[in-house]
């Protein structure tokens, strides 16, 4: 007898190579074995008449197959999994991903600040399902300069101004050498990539990379700098976390949600001095035994285990467990 089937509806498909196909095409993998899954742009009534359940990842941009899934099967096997941008912005403001969180059987978010976010009606029916990656082994790190890697496509909810301003405030800092991955999906702001690799020989914009050696980036790196506006739980601080690469990042609730609110390493949001003093602070007590360095990542290893695949898939499990039962 087959397995059921569930459909994975996501916004962006594996050309986009962002968060949302990361996530499905790994929830694919997990549920392997227990479930089949079909992970699709759109859907709409009539396809896969099999499925016993539908994931939906963002409730904005999948507000059309939520509404068809919901009208097709009321009340019964939907599961709507709210990025940053659902989370902060347009649940508040957007009627489509209001309407995705009304005819949600279960929502997720996947950090543990998100259900502070929602309406206290929806929080009742709220999960966290925290993302997860691969273990890397943590790399000996040169002590001759100070590198770090920033890993976001280049778009406002990123906040790379904030990076180009803080590489600026450090141009004359030949021992802070500072990565920026990511494709310019905001041309202006490939431009301003442009002129700062241009002004400040520390700063090198590389473009867009594939994900292993984007990962393979953050293991060589002393730090990863996040400087998001919005966020609902990414993939690269947790990448970071399980690399033994620790985080400098804006204070923002998605980066809180991942870190932890004792977390050390944060600086406020769009505040390139502050995010500039830091980098200058780790550089200069690098050699230390008690560094800054070294506490970050005695912080981060203590939420790695939040990360681990297992624990994902634990959470998925149950999800559809809720989901498909009669």
């Amino acid at each position: 007898m087959a397995a059921p089937l569930i459909v994975i509806v996501t916004p962006a498909l594996a050309d986009a190579n962002n968060g949302n196909w990361q996530t499905a095409w790994r929830w694919s993998r997990l549920l392997a074995g227990h479930y089949r899954t079909r992970i699709v742009k759109t859907w709409q009534p009539g396809e896969h008449p099999e499925a016993v359940a539908l994931l939906a990842l963002h409730a904005r941009r999948s507000a059309a197959s939520i509404a068809a899934w919901g009208e097709t099967h009321p009340g019964r096997g939907l599961g709507v999994v709210l990025t940053g941008t659902d989370l902060y912005r347009d649940i508040n403001e957007d009627a489509g991903a209001q309407r995705s969180l009304a005819l949600a059987q279960q929502l997720v978010v996947l950090q543990e600040e998100g259900p502070k976010a929602l309406p206290p009606s929806c929080r009742g029916k709220t999960r966290v399902i925290f993302q997860s990656t691969t273990t890397r082994q943590a790399l000996q790190k040169t002590g001759q300069h100070l590198r770090a890697v920033m890993v976001g496509h280049l778009r406002e909810e990123k906040s790379p101004q904030t990076l180009f301003e803080a590489a600026r405030l450090l141009r004359d800092r030949h021992d802070i050498h500072i990565d920026h991955i990511g494709e310019a999906l905001d041309p202006a702001l490939g431009e301003q990539a442009r002129a700062t690799m241009a002004d400040c020989p520390g700063y090198r914009w590389l473009g867009g990379l594939p994900h292993e050696a984007t990962r393979r980036r953050i293991q060589r790196a002393h730090l990863l700098i996040h400087c998001s506006r919005m966020e609902g739980g990414a993939h690269v601080l947790m990448e970071a976390v399980c690399s033994g690469t620790p985080v400098l990042a804006s204070r923002i609730p998605g980066n809180v949600g991942m870190l932890g609110a004792d977390y050390g390493g944060y600086f406020p949001l769009g505040d390139a001095a502050a995010l500039a003093q830091l980098l200058r602070q780790c550089r200069e007590d690098m050699g230390r035994a008690s560094s800054r360095i070294s506490a970050l990542r005695a912080k981060c290893a203590l939420r790695a285990p939040l990360f681990a695949p297992a624990a994902e898939q634990a959470g998925l499990l149950a999800l559809l467990q809720e989901l498909t039962k009669p």
